[in-house]
C-alpha cells in the first residue's frame, strides 16, 4: 500500500494534465489522428491523471466536489480496459476542454502550493 499523501497525488494530476496539455498546443486533430505516438502519450498521461485521482482520499474528494472524480477515473478506466476502441474526438476532446479547466481547479486548491 502506498503512502503518498493527498497533496502528493494532486501535483501528479497536475504535472500529467499540465504535459497532455502541453503535448498538443500548436496542434489539430488531424495531426492527433495521424500521429500514434502523440495518441499513446496522451492515453497514458490521461491515465496517470486518472490513477492518482482515484488514490486521492475520499475525504479529500468529498471536501472538493467541484473536481468531477467519478469522471476522471472512470476515464482512467476506459482507457484501460478499452485500449483497443480509443475514441480519438473524445480523447482531444479531453485535451482541449476539460484538461485545460482542472488544471486551473488545481491550481487553487491551497493544498498543492
Amino acid at each position: 500500500m502506498s503512502t503518498l499523501d493527498d497533496k502528493t497525488r494532486l501535483l501528479h494530476i497536475l504535472k500529467a494534465a499540465q504535459k497532455a496539455v502541453d503535448l498538443v498546443s500548436n496542434k489539430n486533430f488531424q495531426e492527433l489522428e495521424k500521429d500514434d505516438v502523440l495518441t499513446l502519450a496522451l492515453v497514458k498521461l490521461i491515465e496517470i491523471v486518472g490513477e492518482a485521482a482515484s488514490r486521492v482520499s475520499k475525504d479529500f474528494q468529498t471536501n472538493h466536489p467541484q473536481i468531477p472524480w467519478s469522471a476522471i477515473i472512470a476515464m482512467r478506466n476506459r482507457l484501460v480496459h478499452a485500449y483497443f476502441d480509443i475514441n480519438l474526438k473524445i480523447l482531444w476532446q479531453t485535451t482541449q476542454e476539460d484538461l485545460p479547466v482542472l488544471i486551473e481547479q488545481l491550481k487553487q486548491l491551497s493544498e498543492i502550493e
